[in-house]
């Protein structure tokens, strides 16, 4: 860490807000969020970088000199200000995913009731009749992006999928979406709403996402002192319902980003089981599941059709997959692998982890004829500190797997 660094690190405020690790040259490197700015950055200079945040975090750190930062209201401000600045400055560690598509984006459709939407890169390409009016981003963070559009949608109910009220022939069968008795949609479906109305709440939206929230605040208030002058109380009070709305954004769930890495995925001790599954070679799949700290995290659960292995070939489709995996340096390596099979699997598992240049424990659950666990393989040191775990992984590995099996099946008959 550079002098200079030492100097800032314990000023930071622990305060959210977006920051900006910058090299000698003083050129941005990175732009990242925070729910604590002190915590968040203080983070990356404690314990085994390469470990927690993986590889290509570490090369960036080994580059970082400085930073600034730019403190925000919420952790939900934070977030629009990232994807604001990773577009503007395109810093390099930012934009590594931007090859394959996987950066998210909220997209407003040019429709008479526009859609509000969350697509990948890759999604919007793979549609070009996606009418597009306005694109917002990229997110580097799926989880958080979803969790931002809920507390959005709450202060600003708009639009998803449900059809619009005057493009249905028989009105008289209409029934409002189910978003619309949640108070997430504001009428679309049943015509409760004008054209006119409707895009001016898309123009809140907008400026939101913008980041221009102090210009929304002053456009709200002008318009609640208009509707109070033209004595329309019932409206001017459910604007001043969302102005509070937006001074007191309850970002609970966003505080998880304590909890999240850059990615929006949980950090701390991370276990990750694999099973694969299929009929007699047939409709052969791979599954990886993620539990951190003991704790099912879903949002990173993924799963893999086999590519390279033909016929019932447990111990080549578990290589191609950790292979895979082991691709994606930006997701978090495990700290223990859990493998659904004997010592046949457990030994593919080291072997390809090791062909990899990692070392990694691993552990395997061995079942009976009735598919109930009967050993677990491995370190006994390790099976003795975490056989509960290993085992409730190992089963939901099994679940996943199976379940996308059948899936799968179903499709090719």
């Amino acid at each position: 860490m550079t002098l200079l660094l030492e100097k800032k690190i314990p000023k930071l405020p622990e305060e959210p807000g977006v920051y900006f690790f910058k090299n000698r040259e003083g050129d941005i490197l990175y732009v990242g969020k925070a729910v604590s700015l002190k915590s968040r950055v203080r983070s990356y200079f404690t314990g085994d970088i390469t470990k927690s945040r993986g590889e290509w975090i570490a090369r960036m750190m080994d580059q970082v000199a400085d930073l600034n930062y730019e403190t925000t209201g919420s952790a939900l401000e934070a977030l629009i200000k990232e994807a604001a600045y990773i577009k503007k400055l395109q810093p390099p560690f930012n934009t590594r995913d931007k090859d394959n598509k996987s950066f998210n984006y909220v997209v407003i459709t040019r429709e008479d009731y526009p859609r509000v939407l969350v697509k990948r890169e890759r999604e919007l390409r793979q549609d070009p009749e996606l009418p597009v009016e306005e694109a917002f981003g990229p997110f580097p963070s799926g989880f958080s992006l979803r969790e931002a559009m809920k507390i959005i949608r709450k202060i600003f109910p708009f639009r998803d999928q449900c059809v619009p009220y005057r493009e249905v022939s028989d009105r008289a069968k209409v029934r409002p979406c189910f978003n619309y008795s949640l108070g997430l949609c504001p009428g679309v479906c049943a015509g409760v709403i004008t054209k006119k109305e409707y895009r001016r709440r898309i123009n809140y939206i907008k400026k939101f996402l913008k980041g221009h929230k102090k210009g929304l605040r002053e456009k709200l208030e002008r318009e609640m002192m208009n509707k109070a002058g033209e004595q329309k109380f019932e409206q001017a009070q459910e604007i001043k319902q969302r102005l509070y709305a937006l001074d007191h954004i309850q970002d609970i769930s966003m505080l998880k980003q304590d909890f999240w890495s850059e990615d929006g995925y949980q950090s701390g001790e991370r276990t990750e089981g694999y099973d694969i599954a299929h009929h007699s070679g047939r409709s052969m799949v791979g599954v990886m599941v993620v539990f951190v700290n003991g704790e099912a995290d879903k949002h990173q659960y993924r799963k893999f059709k086999i590519r390279s292995t033909a016929g019932p070939d447990d111990t080549g489709a578990l290589a191609e997959i950790i292979k895979r995996r082991v691709s994606h340096s930006e997701w978090q390596m495990p700290d223990l692998i859990v493998i659904d099979g004997g010592e046949a699997q457990r030994r593919a598992a080291i072997r390809t982890l090791k062909e990899l240049g990692l070392n990694i424990t691993v552990v395997s659950v061995v079942k009976d004829e009735r598919h109930r666990p009967k050993d677990v393989l491995g370190s006994s040191t390790v099976i003795e500190q975490k056989k509960e775990e290993i085992l409730r992984v190992n089963r939901e590995a099994h679940r996943f797997a199976i379940s996308y099996h059948r899936y799968k099946d179903r499709k090719r008959k």
